[in-house]
């Protein structure tokens, strides 16, 4: 059996500091995915949409640590997040408004039959609402741009203005891709104001910076 992987320690992805926003070039990652709308705080499809993807992410770490020897630590959950209007996301914060795909990545070496096979499983213990939507997907956001978000969730705004407004544009790029959150804490058992929150939004570049 070897180590158990934590990626959150081992992948560039993950890496984020408070304060500080930085570029970077990531690769392309594969992830359980769902879809859905509306406000995660009171949309049953988002509280479905969980309930589908963990049950099949950790029937695949087991799966990873029995069959191949090798086990990990299941990674953070993620979430893109976009609306028509952007500025129902960045501004207003109409939460009704918004789409979402949410997201737990798969280690690279765990194949589709075993991913399939994940499915099977837990379908087989019982009805879970929405399992049949759940898909492998490819991300490939390339340039990006993340930092750090300490605090609740609806204090964002000020930070992705930041970003969005002030840091892209003066290094010569321009917003590409959908606003893509990494929950580095679970809020079942942290304090709104202590949440640790990677905010990612892909990037192209435009001009020198």
């Amino acid at each position: 059996m070897s180590e158990k992987v934590d990626f959150k320690k081992t992948l560039d992805g993950y890496q984020a500091a408070r304060g500080l926003f930085r570029v970077l070039q990531l690769p392309e990652m594969r992830y359980l995915m769902i879809d859905g709308h509306g406000d995660p705080n009171t949309s049953p499809a988002y509280t479905q949409a969980l309930q589908a993807l963990y049950p099949i992410a950790y029937t695949l770490k087991f799966a990873s640590r029995r069959q191949l020897g090798r086990d990990y630590v299941v990674p953070p959950l993620e979430g893109l997040w976009w609306a028509d209007d952007m500025e129902a996301f960045t501004a207003l914060r109409d939460k009704s408004l918004w789409d979402w795909t949410m997201m737990l990545m798969v280690p690279e070496w765990i194949d589709e039959t075993m991913c399939r096979s994940a499915v099977d499983v837990v379908r087989a213990k019982g009805s879970t609402e929405r399992l049949d939507e759940v898909r492998i997907g490819v991300l490939a956001e390339g340039l990006c741009v993340q930092t750090l978000h300490v605090g609740s969730y609806d204090d964002e705004a000020g930070v992705l203005d930041e970003m969005h407004r002030g840091f892209v544009p003066d290094r010569g790029l321009s917003l590409s891709g959908k606003h893509h959150e990494i929950y580095l804490s679970d809020p079942r058992r942290v304090a709104p104001d202590k949440l640790r929150t990677i905010l990612r939004q892909p990037v192209m570049r435009t001009s020198p910076a």
